[in-house]
């Protein structure tokens, strides 16, 4: 476990070095953050509520996902891609470490930085427009639970995207395309329960709404009891079939790779 350790140091020394980026990144998502608080307010402020959203649970939904999408959002994916497009995955092929764990073990060291950031900006949050009602402490120790989990489940998505790269020249696309698909099946743009059925329904068995939904619904109470700790053995299950499948896509991946030279 020492090398993964110390590539998680480095991740999170590197991560403080390069913050700009991280910055320039974390301000996206807060803009965004504040146009939704924004948008929800206007239509849930004077008391309306909507497919059984009041605005104090709004807000905390809201605040959730900002959350879950600050975690394994920057340094990962590109840096991982950048690695791939330049041939310098050839040197991490000659270390005497597990690839697939060492990108894992940089992730948990990036989410360190992320989770202080996320923390800091949902505390000015929660200041700015107000307290969002707690959970109890045994279903806040299962939205904690299921928080955890967000991290190896998001990391596998974003690695699998990223082992794209051997196939592609340019990883800008398949980020975007990631962006974009992850926010929506996810809920992390709106709510699984504004969806049209069909589309809720698919989007209930696909891994991307353990990222977001299952840990809202757990914080907003709308998973209690036995629900609410299937949802977060079903994020287990999703972390163990797609830590097995990345494994698979990494072994056909490393096969388009030529070095030469030497």
């Amino acid at each position: 476990m020492r090398p993964y350790r110390a590539m998680a140091r480095i991740a999170w020394r590197n991560a403080l070095a390069y913050r700009v980026p991280f910055l320039m990144s974390l301000s996206m998502l807060v803009f965004n953050l504040v146009a939704m608080f924004a948008l929800w307010r206007a239509l849930l402020g004077d008391g309306n509520s909507l497919a059984g959203f009041t605005w104090p649970q709004m807000k905390a939904y809201l605040l959730v996902s900002f959350f879950t999408n600050c975690l394994v959002s920057t340094f990962t994916d590109f840096a991982m891609a950048s690695r791939i497009r330049s041939g310098a995955v050839a040197v991490d092929l000659v270390k005497p470490v597990d690839y697939q764990k060492g990108r894992f073990a940089e992730a948990l060291g990036f989410a360190l930085l992320e989770t202080a950031a996320a923390a800091t900006v949902c505390a000015v949050v929660l200041v700015a427009f107000g307290g969002v009602p707690l959970p109890p402490p045994g279903r806040l120790a299962l939205f904690v639970a299921s928080l955890a989990a967000v991290v190896p489940l998001k990391f596998l998505i974003v690695y699998m995207c990223g082992l794209l790269c051997f196939w592609t020249q340019n990883y800008l696309g398949i980020s975007l395309a990631r962006v974009a698909v992850s926010g929506i099946l996810s809920g992390a743009t709106v709510p699984l329960a504004f969806f049209p059925a069909w589309l809720r329904h698919v989007a209930e068995v696909l891994p991307f709404q353990a990222v977001t939904n299952t840990p809202a619904m757990l914080f907003l109470g709308r998973s209690p009891g036995l629900p609410g700790v299937l949802a977060v053995a079903v994020q287990l299950l999703w972390i163990v079939a797609l830590w097995w499948l990345a494994r698979r896509l990494w072994h056909v991946a490393v096969r388009r790779l030529t070095v030469h030279g030497g």
